[in-house]
């Protein structure tokens, strides 16, 4: 059996559904990943035996003959393979691989891992995506969220009928690959880990941060995480090095590896309003047993428990933040624990790696073993 997977870069196929493509050659499956080549591919063949094409995908890109050239290619790809099913993540690859399988007549099933800046807007942008998702979803075997919200929205827009849809808990975190390290209750560490974008709720946390070190001097916040200056919302590196050197947060860079600094923290820290599907930086940070503080916003409600693994705050809202924050500084030593415990056994419980393959191998098995 061929499969095909393919989203918008190299880095997040091996980073986020590494765990399934393995499962996936170890079930004797040849299977490919189409996506732009970066410095991760290499290890998508090497580390888990996949066959890896590169297609140029410009993620922010509008020039409607380079869209038109993006689905001719994903067509002669797929047309080469032959694939017995695709799986697409992200945008671009959803809508004009998903345009290309349907041509082909080759069974898929489109991931939407969240909606980002796009739906956030009502503009003829807006309007032109949701237009070219009914189409390239029509024939899907089924559409697959990351969250209720993202659903409904696609349902009520009249994108995608209920019956074809499905809710997954995440891309699935491999709870085993995290360590539980305990909290340097003396000098708290706040860690924002993400793409450096306003919408990610990095200029929110960056004025809570200020407002929070005139009351706990101690205190430490940190960002992780790519400039994005192909986003819009981007913040630029010159941004984040004033920040830096006015002492309100910790630039630290980027890194192919995050567990070590999450492991050196208090507290995993996203005040985002971006559409989120389900954030993976917060299931890292209950996966090794660290509290969350998120906000109600689609994608991060569904990883917090109020009260129980982390706090919640409001949207948009600084004071909302430092509120969250006051709360898990007033917390002793044995109730931050505790409740980053209770996190990583919600990740075990409803998100963990198993319970997601599950899924795909039954969808392989209904879709594309006919």
């Amino acid at each position: 059996m061929k499969l095909v997977f393919s989203g918008n870069t190299a880095w997040s196929m091996y980073n986020f559904r590494r765990n399934i493509l393995m499962e996936c050659v170890a079930k004797g499956y040849e299977t490919f990943v189409l996506a732009p080549e970066d410095s991760t591919y290499e290890q998508l063949i090497t580390g888990l035996g996949c066959k890896f094409i590169p297609i140029v995908l410009e993620r922010k890109g509008k020039n409607p003959v380079k869209e038109v050239s993006l689905y001719l290619k994903y067509k002669r790809i797929l047309k080469s393979i032959r694939p017995d099913g695709c799986f697409f993540y992200t945008i671009k690859p959803n809508i004009y691989g998903s345009l290309a399988a349907a041509s082909l007549r080759i069974p898929y099933v489109p991931i939407t891992t969240g909606l980002g800046y796009v739906f956030n807007v009502d503009n003829l942008l807006n309007k032109i995506v949701k237009f070219l998702y009914k189409m390239a979803f029509r024939k899907a075997c089924q559409v697959w969220f990351l969250n209720n919200d993202d659903l409904a929205s696609f349902v009520d827009e009249r994108i995608i009928p209920l019956e074809k849809t499905k809710v997954l808990k995440g891309e699935g975190i491999d709870v085993e690959h995290f360590e539980i390290h305990a909290d340097m209750v003396q000098q708290p560490v706040f860690l924002l880990l993400a793409r450096m974008l306003w919408d990610k709720g990095v200029g929110i946390y960056v004025e809570a941060a200020k407002i929070i070190k005139a009351k706990y001097p101690q205190a430490r916040f940190q960002l992780l995480g790519a400039v994005d200056d192909e986003n819009p919302m981007g913040i630029s590196l010159m941004q984040l090095e004033d920040w830096n050197k006015k002492g309100y947060v910790e630039y630290l860079g980027v890194t192919d590896d995050v567990r070590p600094y999450i492991y050196q923290s208090s507290c995993v820290v996203l005040p985002s309003y971006y559409r989120e599907g389900i954030p993976f930086c917060l299931m890292e940070g209950a996966a090794a047993g660290k509290p969350l503080i998120t906000t109600i916003n689609t994608g991060c409600r569904e990883v917090v428990e109020d009260g129980y693994n982390g706090f919640l705050c409001k949207t948009k809202d600084v004071d909302s933040l430092v509120e969250a924050i006051d709360r898990f500084l007033l917390l002793d030593t044995h109730e931050r624990t505790q409740m980053g415990l209770n996190g990583r056994q919600k990740m075990m419980r409803e998100f963990g790696i198993d319970v997601i393959k599950d899924v795909y191998a039954e969808a392989i098995d209904s879709f594309f073993k006919k």
